[in-house]
């Protein structure tokens, strides 16, 4: 009985889908929209074909070429000069970037990808930095809504040893003496003309600190946050250049060769605190920041705890390398000619380098003044006081590596790593401060 029932279902299910075709098969078929071709010499094929090349792009500029924007809505015609002459230099800039990146060593994990993103950005004709482009969809994925400055912070949490700081607790002073960088480009920002938020917004570049630079510019001030986002990566990726001349101009000889006494054993229990007392007090008194510390806070608390290696190790390792590749290159697509050789952007770019010359230099002051009060033997060297800054590790490898060239054995990474991993702290703090006032 039972096979009788399903031979019946199987012939009535053929005869359904039978009569389906049949009827498809004759339904009044829509009419096909045809492009006619026009017949071409072989002149007129290669006068189209060169006409869709970069060169002619580069040097017959048009009326109707608009602006790559992440958003369609936010584009605008673009100038001949931005169409020809701007695009070249900017691929120019990439390819010294590129330079500095491979040849000289300058962070090339950073420059690397937003060289190649500034090129590909500048492309005639493709579009790729445009809304339904690579990049463009890059960056609306995770920095337009500041995503991936908190996957960044999670991994350099993860990365980050807590054991300088808390085996010389002093050297959060000189992490917090470096963000008078921020204050000192707000001011600056506010004197050339830009109003009290927007400023705030760009005050971060002064920290050195690139997702905290996208994440308070998304909230206080979102139509500079490709700007800020270059400044601040580009600063980050010139820390051995900017740094080293400022450290040697503000000290002599004789306190570079300082060596400060090794730092005391920091147990586990120590280790696995520190991150929920910052969480806890960020909660309890700056509770804008915690995206940004909370994050941070994850990343370290999963390492110290090492009850989860395998959740630490993608953090330090797969997931902030993938968030890199695309940040990079995200940022790099506001290396276009149209978006970086304009007044503003450029304003930015000068704030952002005097202000993080700034905290620089008043970590490296702070560390001689407190050498006032110190005897001897607890000396501290006044360029661990760069470091301050919240580049991380970069600075404080900066700092490391100018040390060892006045005295091979004075190994100053770890001293570094306290103020380099308070700077970090104290940008996110600052951040939190901001957008708890606006």
């Amino acid at each position: 009985m039972n096979k009788k029932i399903m031979a019946s279902m199987l012939l009535l299910f053929f005869a359904l889908f039978s009569t389906n075709v049949f009827a498809n098969s004759n339904a009044t078929p829509k009419e096909e929209v045809k492009h006619e071709y026009h017949e071409k010499s072989l002149g007129q094929l290669l006068e189209s074909f060169y006409k869709t090349t970069g060169i002619y792009s580069f040097t017959t500029p048009r009326d109707d070429v608009m602006t790559s924007e992440a958003h369609a809505e936010d584009a605008r015609p673009m100038t001949t000069f931005e169409q020809t002459w701007g695009r070249l230099i900017m691929i120019g800039i990439c390819l010294l970037l590129f330079y500095l990146a491979i040849a000289r060593g300058f962070e090339p994990l950073l420059l690397m990808p937003i060289a190649f993103g500034g090129i590909l950005a500048n492309i005639p004709l493709a579009g790729i930095a445009g809304e339904t482009g690579m990049l463009g969809i890059i960056y609306n994925m995770g920095i337009a809504n500041g995503f991936f400055p908190l996957l960044i912070f999670m991994g350099v949490g993860a990365m980050t040893d807590f054991t300088p700081l808390l085996a010389n607790p002093k050297s959060a002073i000189l992490g917090g003496a470096a963000q008078f960088g921020i204050f000192g480009s707000l001011v600056g920002a506010v004197a050339i003309g830009f109003d009290l938020q927007s400023a705030s917004a760009i005050s971060i570049i002064g920290g050195a600190d690139g997702p905290t630079s996208i994440f308070i510019a998304n909230r206080l001030a979102p139509e500079l946050l490709g700007a800020i986002a270059v400044a601040a990566y580009s600063y980050m990726a010139l820390v051995p250049v900017i740094q080293p001349p400022i450290m040697k101009a503000l000290t002599s000889e004789a306190e570079r060769k300082i060596k400060m006494p090794k730092l005391r054993k920091v147990n586990k229990l120590e280790n696995l605190t520190l991150p929920i007392v910052i969480l806890l007090l960020a909660i309890l008194f700056l509770p804008e920041s915690t995206p940004l510390i909370g994050a941070f806070c994850l990343g370290n608390f999963f390492k110290q705890s090492g009850a989860v290696e395998r959740l630490s190790d993608t953090m330090q390792n797969s997931l902030i390398n993938i968030v890199t590749i695309f940040l990079g290159l995200g940022v790099g697509s506001k290396l276009a000619a149209d978006k970086f050789l304009v007044l503003e952007t450029l304003g930015i770019m000068v704030i952002g380098l005097i202000a993080f010359a700034a905290g620089t230099a008043a970590g490296v002051i702070m560390a001689k003044v407190m050498n006032k009060f110190a005897s001897d033997e607890n000396k501290i060297n006044p360029l661990i006081g760069a470091a301050g800054v919240s580049a991380v590790p970069m600075a404080a490898r900066v700092v490391s590596k100018v040390g060892q060239e006045y005295d091979k054995s004075n190994v100053l990474l770890m001293h570094a790593m306290g103020p380099n991993v308070a700077g970090v702290i104290g940008s996110a703090v600052a951040a939190g401060v901001l957008l708890s006032i606006f």
